[in-house]
């Protein structure tokens, strides 16, 4: 058994151990049969750029050469991401402020998430919500839903993030458009980030009042995405790369684009999610693209995670890579990172921050507090009145929602 797939012994089932077995799992790179599958060659594109990635054949000269374009290349984007750019970290964080500044001014977006349901489907071993971990399971009501929206509404935010775990039985998509409608009547803009699906199902979330949708691929090295799920509809690879394309065709305004940072190379998962961001909007020129550079946390019962170290720098460096190559992309900082480093990113490249934060279920509103257990431990526990106040006073402007609708 290997380090990642390394789980607290004591936790986990008898069924949950023969996942571990590899010539137990199903094939993670065929489709299921309620599976949409797309004539795209997206991922094969992408995977290939992130292969051929050598990044420590980057010298000074390349980085110095990418930082001169006004207009960055996926060369360029290469460059940035190596290495050999961390010495040139303060230009090219004083490059992405420019940048930043050019498209967004000051302004910075705000909004919180709100986790509906924690019920999920999926063997993660790096996932508090995973089906095999011993937590308490819980899901709103559309009345607990009304009053948690209702008492995040109280703070001012106008936009909403409605998360699930990865259940599609429990967390039906008609439970989810449900939440959509209820949203409505407090928020402008409304999020999702729940499992993969077919872009007819985005088309239908979309007509109860969704916005946009965000998937974190994991990691984009299908070897390693294979050790870490063993199970359920997120094992299939091709499947959730394919998430954004499908809930653009569904007719969503946005999508969102990440890897968790430490789940494997970073560099070269930071390169996969640019490219796949990159190629996508060239498809889709009239798509809103946003990042989230999210680093693996502890969860709940396991501390066998050992991720692969990214500091403070490395995150730095592929922030502001992201800033430099998609210029009027937006970024998202989550509460992964402590207020310090929310705080400097904001000021540097990112242009939206999550504040009241929490990642249980029920935690806005005393009737349904602490409902179900959190999927991650967050580092920044500031309100929304703490992140604006700090916002003014790093001379920023809070926004509460980037669209008016007329």
């Amino acid at each position: 058994m290997s380090k990642d797939e390394h789980l607290n012994e004591s936790i986990i089932s008898q069924e949950a151990k023969a996942f571990l077995a590899k010539e137990n799992r199903s094939n993670h790179m065929e489709y299921m049969p309620d599976m949409e599958v797309l004539d795209s060659d997206l991922l094969d594109r992408v995977v290939a750029d992130m292969e051929s990635y050598d990044y420590d054949s980057y010298t000074a000269q390349d980085v110095r050469r990418a930082l001169q374009h006004s207009r960055k290349t996926p060369e360029d984007f290469r460059a940035l991401l190596s290495p050999a750019a961390l010495p040139f970290l303060e230009e090219i964080a004083q490059q992405a402020k420019v940048e930043k500044e050019k498209h967004f001014g000051n302004s910075i977006c705000l909004f919180t998430p709100i986790y509906i349901a924690n019920y999920c489907e999926n063997f993660c071993i790096y996932c508090g919500f995973n089906r095999y971990n011993h937590i308490r399971r819980a899901q709103l009501t559309y009345e607990e839903i009304d009053k948690e929206m209702a008492a995040i509404a109280q703070s001012g935010l106008q936009e909403i993030l409605i998360l699930t775990g990865e259940s599609r039985q429990k967390s039906t998509v008609e439970y989810i458009g449900e939440a959509c409608k209820i949203a409505r009547k407090y928020f402008r803009i409304i999020g999702l980030e729940v499992y993969p699906m077919n872009s007819e199902d985005y088309a239908y979330l979309h007509q109860c009042g969704a916005d946009y949708v965000t998937v974190f691929q994991e990691t984009y090295h299908a070897d390693k995405y294979e050790t870490l799920h063993l199970a359920g509809h997120k094992r299939i690879f091709p499947y959730r790369f394919y998430a954004q394309e499908r809930a653009l065709k569904g007719g969503m305004r946005g999508v969102g684009f990440a890897a968790l940072l430490g789940l494997d190379d970073f560099r070269k998962d930071a390169l996969a999610t640019g490219m796949h961001a990159y190629y996508l909007q060239k498809k889709y020129p009239q798509a809103e693209i946003a990042f989230s550079c999210p680093r693996l946390r502890p969860i709940i019962n396991n501390d066998k995670i050992n991720p692969m170290d990214v500091h403070e720098a490395q995150l730095l460096q592929v922030v502001c890579a992201y800033r430099l190559f998609m210029p009027f992309a937006s970024i998202t900082v989550s509460t992964r990172e402590c207020a310090r480093v929310r705080d400097n990113l904001v000021k540097i490249a990112a242009t939206k921050i999550s504040a009241g934060v929490s990642t249980a279920i029920g935690e806005h509103c005393t009737e349904a507090k602490d409902k179900g257990d959190a999927q991650f431990e967050i580092s920044d526990t500031r309100t929304v009145d703490d992140v604006y106040q700090s916002l003014l006073n790093h001379d920023l402007q809070p926004v509460m929602a980037e669209y008016i609708y007329v």
